[in-house]
């Protein structure tokens, strides 16, 4: 039993428990206020995407509902809200996993404070239980989203900055030197080349997430002096040709880029594809496109059999048949141009991995990881604002028959004998023609990745031979974690159990071989 021991009832003793109560009651009501402050704010970011997606929706059953029949639109319809009540399930589960991980943490706290004022009211245990619990709130509604808007003047390119200089461009894309971040270093003119393709939907700065702090992909290559380029998307949004590009544009493009790098370094190209612009990398020079332009392929977390997916591709199966079609994503622009939408892909991406980016689970999950900290005063990590900068506003909208490339490959599987599900030019894509051409390829994938999975990236190993190295952690680690120089998976070095080699060191070891062979020949 707890002994209980009052303090007398004096006026001093009543004006200072009159004064806590007062204190704790105010820390409760503004811990209370943020909270929902807060909640409210990812609420909005959630369903945003989902009203838009209404609108969609709407249009194009206004179409199908007068082509189909009656029994078959009923069909549908019941498979759809089986669809919903699956994803509400797994939301609402998550969500009271998340809730009760925050309260592991902070009911022990909350009972011990609450103990202790019961056996003497001016214990202040509590007060400083409802600060703590008010500090939280307030960080997560105020502190975090000025920390991630302030982050954007370190986040990513600033073509305004010294180290990136325009080179040349298309009516779609920009071609961009990357240069050296680090004094004292300058691109080696006679070594060779890389020309990187980022990301459609996610965009290009991720690539330079935070080249301050050396977190950033394409200077962990441009500061070893490798000559560095990287391709950029005009704004789509007032870049007619960018609107209706197909992937046959993509391939005339990068061809360009590619004569125009080879003649200024002598040397042919490596090309380096992240996500997204790994599969076009692939596609472009499967095509036959870049012979004699391009001697070397690199590719990180790239879907290159969508249909392996264990997330989006399940995803995509369990939904009805009549509603797994690109229509209910694509917007129509003022000139008439259709594109699709990349906020609302980006949804879709959040509605496959639910648990975690429902708006409750979305919520706790980061009360908690301020939560979980030690310290008196809570930090703000510039890496997790930066992160959730490229979150909020790295969403691009993408060409239609770009769209429809990615679309096939999560759709339709690779055939035996290695063919893709998309043309070129009117040509197959055959991963065999890798082999005939002697273009080597490193494969990069993350172990956690729950975008792009090791199943997806590694597909092209069923068909022909390519060195393979896993990275740890998920789809932006290698761009983020692991881009750092002093890293434990640093880019120019060996790593891991298998003592794999990162991009950078493959890009490395690739000159100094053509450098012995043409000192061999010389």
């Amino acid at each position: 039993m707890t002994n209980f021991s009052w303090k007398p009832l004096d006026k001093n003793f009543l004006n200072d428990a009159v004064e806590k109560a007062l204190s704790a009651s105010s820390h409760a009501i503004s811990a209370s206020a943020n909270g929902m402050a807060a909640f409210s704010k990812y609420a909005v970011d959630f369903y945003i995407p989902y009203l838009i997606s209404t609108v969609y929706f709407q249009h194009v059953e206004n179409a199908k509902t007068l082509k189909a029949s009656p029994l078959e639109t009923v069909e549908s319809y019941l498979g759809l809200l089986s669809f919903n009540m699956d994803l509400f399930r797994r939301a609402t589960g998550s969500a009271s996993d998340w809730i009760h991980r925050y309260l592991a943490i902070e009911m022990e706290n909350a009972f011990k404070a609450a103990l202790k004022m019961l056996s003497d009211v001016s214990n202040e245990d509590w007060i400083a239980f409802l600060k703590r619990q008010n500090e939280l709130t307030q960080t997560l509604a105020l502190n975090y989203p000025r920390a991630i808007e302030e982050v954007e003047k370190e986040f990513g390119f600033h073509f305004e900055r010294e180290d990136v200089k325009k080179i040349t461009e298309t009516s779609r894309f920009y071609l961009y030197q990357v240069l050296p971040s680090k004094k004292g270093i300058s691109p080696k003119k006679d070594s060779k080349p890389v020309l990187i393709l980022p990301p459609f939907v996610l965009g290009a700065n991720i690539l330079a997430f935070l080249p301050g702090e050396e977190r950033s992909y394409v200077h962990s290559f441009a500061n070893l002096g490798i000559p560095t380029y990287i391709r950029i998307l005009k704004d789509i949004q007032i870049t007619e040709p960018l609107q209706v590009m197909t992937g046959e544009d993509d391939a005339k493009d990068t061809r360009y880029f590619c004569e125009v790098i080879k003649s200024n370094h002598g040397k042919a190209v490596t090309l380096n594809g992240y996500c997204q612009g790994g599969f076009s990398a692939v596609c472009d020079i499967l095509s036959g496109e870049l012979d004699g332009l391009v001697d070397a392929l690199i590719s990180c977390v790239a879907p290159m059999d969508g249909t392996r997916s264990k997330g989006l591709a399940e995803f995509l199966k369990n939904l009805p048949s009549r509603f797994n079609d690109l229509a209910y994503g694509v917007k129509t622009l003022k000139n008439g141009n259709r594109v699709a939408d990349g906020k609302l892909m980006g949804w879709v991406y959040k509605l496959k991995s639910i648990e975690s980016e429902s708006p409750v689970a979305a919520f706790y999950r980061d009360l908690l990881m301020f939560a979980t900290q030690k310290t008196e005063s809570i930090q703000i990590s510039k890496s997790a604002a930066a992160i959730n900068y490229w979150l909020s506003h790295e969403r691009y909208d993408l060409p239609l028959e770009i769209t429809k490339m990615s679309f096939a490959s999560y759709n339709t599987p690779i055939t035996q004998d290695g063919t893709l599900p998309v043309k070129l030019f009117g040509k197959k894509l055959n991963f065999k023609r890798l082999a005939e051409k002697n273009i080597p390829w490193l494969i990069c994938y993350g172990e956690n990745d729950d975008l792009v999975e090791k199943e997806t990236a590694l597909a092209p190993l069923d068909y022909i031979s390519a060195e393979v190295t896993p990275f740890p952690k998920g789809h932006v680690a290698i761009a983020t974690s692991w881009s750092h120089p002093e890293s434990a998976c640093a880019l120019h070095t060996r790593f891991g159990e298998k003592n794999s080699r990162g991009p950078v060191k493959y890009q490395l070891d690739l000159d100094q071989l053509g450098l012995k062979k043409r000192s061999r020949r010389g």
